[in-house]
């Protein structure tokens, strides 16, 4: 069943509210094996689904200019499959418990078991889009799936507080999530009206950029109780973000020498996590971040300018205030 959304995201989805229940249905026929324990697993990675807010904005995008296609139910499933299966790789690499609040994959069965099971989930989305039989459509999804593992390799090697920049940074956003909701996007567009491709790209990859920086801003504001996870868990796994980022540059020598032994220390103590995150409020790096997050959506709702006027476009444009006034 589809997760129940706030009301800010089910006005998003309002306008493919039953599109989307075709899309939770051809995922349901895509991941069975055949085989028990990986259907087990699959259930159990099902359970957790989220938002399906990437297969959202595919469907949106296709149906801007009212000319949306069936090939969009199967792309939109594809797309999940794609995003769920980098999520179980992420908590196995990260070896993180709990995800929105339950257990990961990797912490029910095992970490060789979430390996696989991602690499099952990526096998069968290739499976399901080469069915279509557009190899441009594969060629999109392809790019944007190698992008991402390229940006999780860069994020694991990021560990230099002092040396990551915000170029840096924005490089890791853009390959980590605004290369598939870019592809998502496109392809939409690619499927639906034709001419919308790309600025519904350009939308995509906006609006990416300003989901992983509210998502970054979300370790440092929300409770766990909201998010699923302990707040400054980024801090603690040493990841390093847009807050820490732009607080760095203020910060003096005794703050900066703080945020280095949490760095370099393989299970920093709760008390140096917490004076980190003061810090990095104190010294602007939430605002910093707010105020970048709001920068890119800005660009992203541009782009909506070149498309026709109809309810999806409307949704996408609320899609940008979802993403930059989110709370978990």
């Amino acid at each position: 069943m589809l997760e129940a959304a706030p009301p800010a995201l089910q006005a998003v989805k309002e306008p493919v509210l039953e599109r989307l229940a075709e899309v939770e249905a051809a995922i349901g026929r895509m991941v069975p094996a055949g085989y028990e324990a990986t259907d087990a697993v699959n259930e159990y990675i099902l359970s957790l689904q989220g938002k399906l807010f990437r297969p959202t904005l595919l469907l949106l995008s296709n149906g801007v200019g009212d000319d949306p296609s069936l090939e969009a139910i199967q792309l939109a499933a594809v797309v999940e499959l794609i995003h769920v299966a980098t999520l179980v790789h992420d908590d196995a690499v990260d070896h993180s418990a709990r995800r929105r609040g339950l257990p990961t994959v990797n912490a029910r069965f095992s970490h060789q078991v979430s390996i696989i099971m991602g690499d099952y989930l990526y096998s069968r989305a290739v499976m399901e889009v080469a069915k279509i039989g557009d190899v441009s459509a594969i060629h999109l999804l392809a790019h944007a799936a190698n992008r991402m593992t390229v940006g999780e390799m860069r994020q694991l090697m990021s560990h230099d507080t002092l040396l990551f920049s915000e170029e840096d940074y924005y490089l890791l956003c853009q390959c980590k999530t605004a290369a598939l909701m870019a592809a998502a996007c496109e392809l939409g567009g690619m499927f639906g009206a034709g001419f919308t491709r790309e600025p519904l790209r350009d939308f995509g990859f906006h609006l990416g950029m300003a989901f992983q920086i509210t998502d970054d801003l979300l370790d440092y504001t929300v409770p766990a109780d909201v998010t699923g996870k302990p707040s400054g868990q980024d801090l603690r796994e040493h990841k390093v973000t847009l807050p820490l980022i732009a607080a760095l540059r203020e910060m003096d020598a005794a703050d900066r020498t703080v945020v280095r032994q949490v760095f370099v220390d393989p299970e920093p103590a709760e008390d140096a996590v917490r004076e980190v995150m003061i810090g990095v409020d104190q010294n602007g790096g939430l605002e910093y971040a707010r105020s970048m997050a709001q920068e890119f959506g800005d660009r992203a709702r541009a782009n909506l300018e070149e498309l026709p006027a109809d309810s999806c476009r409307e949704a996408l444009d609320a899609a940008v205030d979802f993403v930059t006034q989110r709370q978990s």
